[in-house]
């Protein structure tokens, strides 16, 4: 339809006056007012807005433009709470945003802001006040260049018009910024269902040495990941880095981590895309990694092994040399990321010139047998015996390479007690006994024993093997209490780590891992990858010796009421990864009552620590020849 009438006169009124100059606001009030509506002014001043948007003879004029200014003044002054107030107000901020555009006036962009942000906090109600706190925001971000301004306006969306039209233009801006300027998102968008799928990346931990270095990457939930190796490229190191699907990072948790420590330069972790989160790591060598999540909490561990630097030739012989010196044990600490690492260090009184076969003898038919019931025939290990003293030596003998480290891990610790029963704790009991059997293994066996917590502290799982793989441990065994809903059931069982399909074993290894046993079961296919590289012959070999003499010292005081449950293998987080032969030891059951009378003797106790040296002892005797 063609424009009325009334339309045409008031464009004529404005055009005419403003293009004259000869026309007052009184006198365009009086001309126009009369015969008008104040909805009709606000469409006509609307009207003449469009025009000088679009008419470039109308619009260079700068008077125009404040003559169309004072006109919607003129609508907001004459109804202030009318339903044309708002609008009027709004209609400012965008004139003289425009105006700034055009002009370039800096008290322009002022009066804009000023305007936008009355209409916000002088009709919060009306439907243009997100439109109005919107506006402010992308003036603050295009044109003041101050994305923390910009993100305050736009949170103010989020938090105060959660069901406006501009929530979903404002959480899209607030991503970019936080992406962009690591400003943080605010925790009312993380909240609404547009966001409430993003998972949390919480702060990376690790441990690095020369040639490993696990980090393990926490979330808030599970979620997807990617990985990819980066070759060095110029000045950029070899790096992998993973990618973590819907996932959101703090600001304050993006800063980079220099390390510079062995294997590991850095981390570095960013909001790479608005959905998702890079987690690189800047190495310095890789000869292999492996990269697995585990349950409750879930985390993504990722384990990187620098490339072995080996000697082009091998020394006839390279026996330890002993410290100078050195008659009693000592004791040091060192800080890790839970806490302490004691060390106990034996005395080297006189040079042994055996070492330690670390192969796995996939060539030796063993007699080794297991049961359906994932128990290991215990009679076979002398045939394995009698095959080593027979055959070659290995590459590790030729080294020179022996038992130098053993790290004992008490089960448990601070905020996890472990099994409890009558009063006990499993965390207390495994602690004394890692204490009491660490000088003693040293002395024994001539080896740095390394206990991965000597008070009642909390350590995680994966931080353990660590700590043995930092270390370069060459054997690692986890002290452990088991429990049992029946109190009947009790005796001693010994684990390495490996698949299972015994229930028993299941569920003994989903209490440790503090998970359940149907999250053990899904992890049974990761492990399967994982384990290829594993010391799983020597780890059953390792239990075999330390649970044969362990029942032999346990059966001698309970005699005939002794329960030997056998050598088995299950999934145990706190054995995965680790680079040395591995065990664990469930002494007994804290929920019967004679395995828990023998756990509060002191000569009980005594006794398992004689043992494991013992099994230890053993174990290292029989994988050793004379150079």
């Amino acid at each position: 339809m063609a424009r009325s009438f009334l339309q045409l006169l008031v464009v004529f009124i404005f055009a005419t006056c403003f293009s004259t100059g000869f026309c007052s606001a009184a006198e365009i009030d009086s001309g126009v007012s009369d015969f008008i509506s104040l909805e009709q002014q606000y469409k006509q001043a609307k009207f003449y807005y469009n025009e000088l948007h679009s008419n470039n003879t109308l619009g260079n004029s700068r008077t125009n433009w404040l003559k169309g200014v004072q006109t919607f003044r003129k609508i907001y002054l004459a109804g202030p709470k009318s339903n044309f107030a708002a609008p009027s107000l709004y209609m400012l901020g965008r004139m003289y945003s425009k105006m700034y555009d055009r002009f370039h006036d800096e008290i322009d962009l002022k009066e804009s802001l000023s305007y936008y942000r009355d209409v916000t906090d002088l009709f919060p109600e009306n439907r243009l006040a997100d439109d109005a706190l919107y506006a402010v925001g992308n003036l603050q971000l295009t044109k003041r260049d101050n994305p923390q301004k910009a993100a305050t306006s736009y949170t103010r969306i989020i938090s105060d018009f959660k069901n406006g039209d501009m929530y979903t233009h404002a959480a899209d801006k607030l991503k970019k910024i936080s992406k962009e300027h690591d400003i943080p998102i605010p925790d009312a968008m993380l909240k609404r269902t547009y966001l409430e799928n993003l998972t949390n990346v919480l702060p990376v931990k690790y441990w690095s040495s020369n040639n490993y270095t696990r980090v393990v990457i926490n979330t808030s939930g599970p979620v997807r990941y990617q990985e990819r190796l980066l070759e060095k490229n110029g000045d950029k190191p070899r790096r992998l880095y993973l990618d973590f699907q819907e996932s959101y990072i703090d600001p304050k948790l993006r800063s980079p981590v220099p390390i510079e420590d062995g294997l590991l330069q850095q981390v570095r972790t960013g909001q790479f895309t608005p959905d998702i989160v890079r987690v690189v790591l800047d190495i310095e060598s890789i000869a292999d990694y492996k990269i697995f999540s585990l349950p409750d909490p879930f985390r993504v561990v990722i384990d990187v092994r620098g490339e072995p630097k080996v000697s082009s030739k091998i020394p006839e012989k390279a026996l330890p040399k002993p410290p100078a010196n050195v008659t009693t044990p000592t004791q040091n600490t060192k800080p890790t990321a839970s806490g302490t690492i004691t060390t106990v260090t034996s005395p080297i009184n006189s040079m042994s010139s055996t070492v330690i076969i670390l192969e796995d003898f996939k060539k030796v038919r063993s007699n080794l047998r297991q049961s359906k019931d994932n128990e290991i025939d215990l009679a076979g290990i002398d045939s394995v015996e009698k095959h080593i003293t027979k055959n070659a030596l290995s590459l590790a003998q030729q080294l020179g390479l022996g038992i130098r480290k053993i790290v004992i891990d008490p089960g448990h610790g601070g905020k996890d007690p472990g099994a409890s029963s009558f009063g006990m704790k499993e965390k207390d009991i495994v602690l004394k006994i890692a204490q009491n059997l660490a000088p003693i293994l040293a002395d024994k066996t001539n080896a740095e024993v390394i206990l991965t917590r000597d008070t009642d502290i909390y350590i995680p799982l994966e931080e353990r093997t660590a700590i043995a793989n930092t270390n370069d441990a060459d054997l690692f065994i986890s002290l452990h209490i088991n429990a049992h809903p029946s109190p009947k059931i009790h005796g001693l069982e010994t684990y390495y780590l490996n698949l299972s399909t015994n229930a028993e074993a299941m569920r003994v290894a989903a209490f440790e891992n503090a998970t359940s046993t149907h999250q053990m079961s899904d992890l049974q296919d990761i492990l399967s990858d994982i384990m290829k590289n594993s010391k799983i012959k020597e780890s059953s070999r390792l239990a075999g010796f330390v649970h044969n003499s362990l029942s032999d010292g346990i059966e001698g005081i309970q005699k005939n009421k002794f329960r030997n449950l056998g050598v088995k293998q299950a999934p145990f987080y706190v054995l995965i990864g680790a680079e040395m032969p591995a065990i664990l030891i469930e002494i007994g059951f804290i929920t019967n009552q004679m395995d828990l009378e023998n756990l509060k003797s002191d000569l009980f106790l005594d006794m398992i620590v004689d043992e494991i040296v013992q099994g230890v002892q053993n174990y290292i005797n029989s994988t050793t020849a004379s150079l």
